[in-house]
């Protein structure tokens, strides 16, 4: 189907910015027509017949990657599985998302690399590039065979959910991914720091629950730092969530070394605070951390220190969550309020609109391989936000299977009113007027 998309407000970070109207045809950008050239389009009265989107009041931005979730499948589909995480993907304004190989079995095979790429082409909602493990078994111990990996679809290697404790290991994978150009996604955890179940300080010991100190996330951070620079590998670092780690990626930044961070909406939003009650919705790895913390992730993000803002969307069944504290499973459910806490960053003075969709499009893009513009011949993977629309967030009326969110009965403001995924809509939402 082509597609007229009319008087959107096109945001493309560093090439376009204005209104214009955008053609697709067979799943790509035919044409981008700034709103004073209009009447100079050869193509434009071809598509009178076609689906029209009025984008009058809205942003249309590169689609949006999420570069890290977790969809549960295969092996525990009880939880999510390819295609309701991706209707939750589409949902959140994504038009692609990087999943992690802590499935069951790991991803740690060209077999079930396949397997998940396979299943995404039949039933999913957004593009999904698989993450292989970097580790055979997630185990930390024998390399993974990361070129097999890449030839059935992975599109960078990583044992998130397991740091990998060994160095020379961690040495070998960052190598191994060089020569066969895969980037290295790390899970910075030193595992014996980390014998807690929420940040370490006041909150922890008021509420008689064992902590988690910064440490633990900034040691193994400063170590992988000097193996990409011992390797001159590209390595991109999960979920950063301390002040410490950030002034070691900036002034690692600063010497040229090759690595990109992220970190997710949680982390510059909400603390530890957040755990008072024992919500166990406020659980997760690395934990929530003070104040001071989220001050940090926050001008880490304004000065470019950290480069991407990810969900780590991790949903749980309630059988995981509505337990004991101690016992509970770590980790939210992210896909459907990354945007709204992201465009509120941006009502915070923290990030120019420019700034956030390049966080949230165009560098996991070029940090995995792949590109984000909006121009002719382009692939047509678009997101049309409404900044306006204000609503409240209701977990379980979420098109995710789990609904583990700290975030349900938050009102916001923003969202994704469409999701245009390869050229084909893979979400609108059902208040918005076309024509």
């Amino acid at each position: 189907m082509r597609i007229w998309i009319k008087n959107g407000r096109v945001i493309d970070p560093g090439r376009f910015e204005g209104v214009a109207d955008i053609l697709i045809e067979n799943g790509q950008i035919a044409e981008l027509i700034p709103e004073g050239e209009k009447n100079n389009s050869p193509k434009a009265a071809e598509y009178n017949q076609d689906r029209v989107i009025n984008a009058r009041n809205l942003l249309v931005v590169p689609g949006l990657i999420d570069m890290h979730v977790h969809l549960r499948e295969p092996g525990q589909e009880y939880k999510e599985t390819i295609e309701t995480g991706t209707m939750a993907a589409a949902a959140g304004g994504f038009t692609a998302v990087c999943c992690m190989p802590n499935t069951q079995p790991a991803n740690d095979c060209a077999q079930v690399t396949r397997f998940i790429a396979e299943k995404a082409c039949k039933c999913g909602h957004a593009a999904v590039y698989p993450v292989g493990a970097m580790t055979m078994g997630l185990k930390g111990k024998l390399l993974a065979e990361y070129g097999d990996m890449k030839e059935a679809g992975a599109i960078a290697v990583s044992d998130d959910g397991h740091p990998v404790a060994d160095s020379q290991v961690m040495r070998r994978a960052l190598e191994y991914a060089r020569g066969i150009g895969l980037p290295v996604i790390s899970h910075c955890e030193e595992a014996s720091l980390s014998c807690g179940v929420m940040n370490e300080g006041p909150v922890s010991t008021k509420m008689g629950l064992a902590g988690i100190p910064n440490a633990a996330e900034s040691i193994m951070v400063m170590r992988d730092i000097a193996l990409c620079a011992l390797t001159k590998s590209s390595l991109h670092i999960a979920h950063v969530s301390t002040r410490e780690s950030i002034d070691a990626l900036r002034a690692a930044k600063k010497k040229g070394i090759l690595v990109t961070a992220e970190t997710a909406p949680h982390y510059f939003t909400i603390t530890d605070e957040s755990v008072f009650g024992y919500n166990t919705h406020a659980k997760m790895n690395p934990p929530l951390r003070n104040s001071q913390d989220l001050k940090a992730v926050r001008k880490g993000l304004a000065d470019g220190t950290i480069d991407v803002i990810a969900t780590d969307h991790a949903p749980h069944s309630v059988m995981e969550k509505q337990i004991e504290f101690d016992l509970a499973a770590n980790g939210i459910t992210g896909l459907e309020t990354a945007l709204p806490l992201g465009l509120a960053l941006v009502s915070d003075g923290v990030l120019t609109l420019t700034a956030l969709i390049e966080k949230m499009a165009v560098n996991p893009a070029k940090i995995i391989g792949l590109s984000r513009k909006i121009t002719p011949g382009a692939p047509a993977d678009l997101t049309i936000i409404d900044r306006e629309e204000k609503f409240t967030y209701i977990a379980t009326n979420g098109y995710s299977k789990s609904k583990n969110s700290p975030f349900d009965g938050w009102e916001f403001t923003g969202r994704a009113a469409y999701t245009i995924s390869g050229g084909r809509i893979t979400y609108e939402r059902m208040n918005t007027v076309d024509g």
